[in-house]
């Protein structure tokens, strides 16, 4: 049974700053190391790369990093509602792929954008809704029934576009997504909104705690954390807002696409932390049994996290599509695996219960930095291969580390 202090239960507050440090540095050494190891490898590969090409510190190549890396963190973002609950999407994105081919058939038809982008979405729920049933209802293992719609989806996409077709998308809100950016002044006014808006949840969140009588955290530590964040906001924005072009026509401001994956995350950790949903989806991936005894529905947990899953693959897939300006047969084929990995690397559990949102994200920017170093070095598309694989393995050896010394610290309390 674990130890439990004056100020972790019944107090009203979780202990003040230095004991929150103590607290993490505790929950580290028992193997929680959450994003951590990601967060190490972040700080290790920009040295790196920073080291050894002049281009990889360029505003230019630092604003194409952030774009380059917002499909696989939408994807990696979609992945974590299943993963969390110990399953797997294998179909994510050959199923993103075929709700862009019936986007863009439903455009040659004359379809509004707007109404197309809505179908596709719609589509994707339903795939989700589906893969859910079979999971939940059926008892299909979700490995199992994930990859027969990514072998089927792959012949769909086929069926639509034929085979090697390549379409263009010519809907100029669609291609500015990934490829036009915002006025600076429009840059910084988001991310004071991002700032107020995620200080007030947190207050709100911590009035809300107090009234019900359970442990509330120090508003310095709330402090701290929205200082932090403002400043890395600033850093980014600031960077972003300068001219990195290095011809006559000046390019500036923030890419449109990196306000609407941060609100895509801002969005989900809401939901999977400050709602009964998200602590029913975190109980049901920790022990589905004794979720189960506790009351909560666990089909309908799994089959809404299939859902939630599909339709943020979608926006991946029309990230994807902003990007390139076509949609085409393979969209879709091996991604999800980048996606998967992301998620792993940035510290998510593949055995179920224990991740966030945001570890996806550090997860993607690892794979993405590899990605493009080795790139700016000249070095071939194998060796990045071989280089992510080497790092999912090693994020894979520390998730099972950390999991079996954290349950042997638990059975020793």
């Amino acid at each position: 049974m674990s130890n439990l202090t004056p100020t972790s239960i019944g107090s009203g507050h979780e202990g003040n700053l230095r004991e929150q440090i103590s607290a993490y540095f505790s929950r580290v050494k028992n193997g929680e190391m959450g994003a951590l190891p990601a967060v190490g490898a972040l700080g290790v590969l920009a040295i790196l790369f920073g080291s050894l090409s002049p281009y990889f510190f360029t505003k230019l190549n630092i604003a194409n990093l952030f774009v380059q890396t917002a499909e696989l963190t939408t994807l990696a973002v979609a992945l974590v509602f299943v993963i969390l609950l110990a399953e797997i999407d294998l179909s994510a994105g050959v199923a993103a792929g075929v709700a862009m081919d019936i986007m863009y058939l439903s455009l040659k038809a004359g379809v509004p954008w707007i109404a197309a982008v809505v179908i596709a979405l719609v589509f994707g729920a339903i795939v989700g809704l589906i893969l859910g049933w079979f999971v939940a209802r059926i008892g299909v293992p979700s490995f199992v029934v994930t990859l027969a719609f990514f072998l089927g989806f792959q012949g769909l996409a086929l069926i639509l576009l034929g085979d090697g077709g390549l379409f263009r998308v010519e809907v100029p809100e669609i291609k500015a997504i990934m490829n036009e950016n915002l006025p600076p002044v429009v840059g910084w006014g988001l991310l004071a909104l991002m700032v107020v808006v995620s200080l007030s949840i947190g207050l709100w969140d911590r009035a809300r705690r107090a009234k019900l009588g359970l442990a509330v955290r120090p508003l310095s530590i709330l402090l701290t954390r929205t200082a932090l964040l403002a400043a890395l906001g600033a850093f980014i924005v600031f960077i972003l807002n300068e001219n990195r072009s290095a011809a006559v026509k000046p390019i500036v401001g923030v890419p449109i696409v990196i306000p609407i994956v941060v609100t895509l995350i801002f969005a989900g950790t809401f939901l999977l932390d400050r709602t009964r949903f998200g602590r029913h989806l975190y109980a049901v991936g920790g022990n589905p049994e004794a979720a189960r005894r506790a009351g909560i529905k666990v089909g309908m947990i799994r089959i809404s996290a299939f859902v939630i899953c599909s339709m943020l693959a979608v926006v991946s897939g029309l990230f994807h599509v902003s990007r390139i300006g076509v949609v085409e047969a393979a969209a879709g084929r091996s991604i999800v695996l980048s996606g998967v990995a992301a998620a792993v690397v940035g510290g998510v559990s593949l055995f179920g219960g224990r991740g966030r949102l945001v570890h996806a994200a550090i997860g993607a920017m690892v794979i993405s930095m590899i990605d493009n170093g080795l790139g700016l070095l000249g070095l071939s598309a194998g060796i990045s291969f071989v280089v992510t694989g080497s790092v999912l393995a090693l994020a894979a050896t520390i998730d099972a580390l950390s999991r079996k010394r954290s349950g042997g610290s638990i059975a020793r309390s």
